[in-house]
């Protein structure tokens, strides 16, 4: 069971995480929609990511990991990954800002 976070500390945890660049678009992972949700373990000990991928065969999970756990250094002790395939990503749950980082990268969205 994961438990919600205080308003002030999920913005935090929010912004720390727009430090995360997906490596292939270049974007961060929460203008791009791959972060789903946010909230405590059961324990309150760690903090849970439910995110998803652009698609479910990318190979660079661990670099994308690995920079969460940059991202979230100093913020938080623990963090897991709840990885969700459903729904399935799509361009509609990309932000107005993504959107317009993608298009400064030449993406045509």
């Amino acid at each position: 069971m994961v438990t919600s976070l205080e308003p002030d500390f999920h913005e935090q945890a929010i912004e720390a995480l727009k430090e995360v660049s997906d490596p292939e678009l270049g974007v961060n992972i929460v203008d791009l929609g791959l972060v789903y949700d946010l909230g405590w373990d059961a324990e309150n000990e760690a903090l849970v990511i439910s995110m998803t991928l652009t698609s479910a065969g990318c190979p660079l999970t661990d670099v994308i990991e690995n920079d969460i756990a940059e991202a979230l250094d100093g913020l938080v002790k623990a963090f897991r990954i709840n990885w969700v395939w459903m729904p399935p990503w799509g361009a509609e749950r990309i932000t107005d800002d993504g959107r317009d980082m993608m298009r400064a990268l030449g993406f045509s969205i």
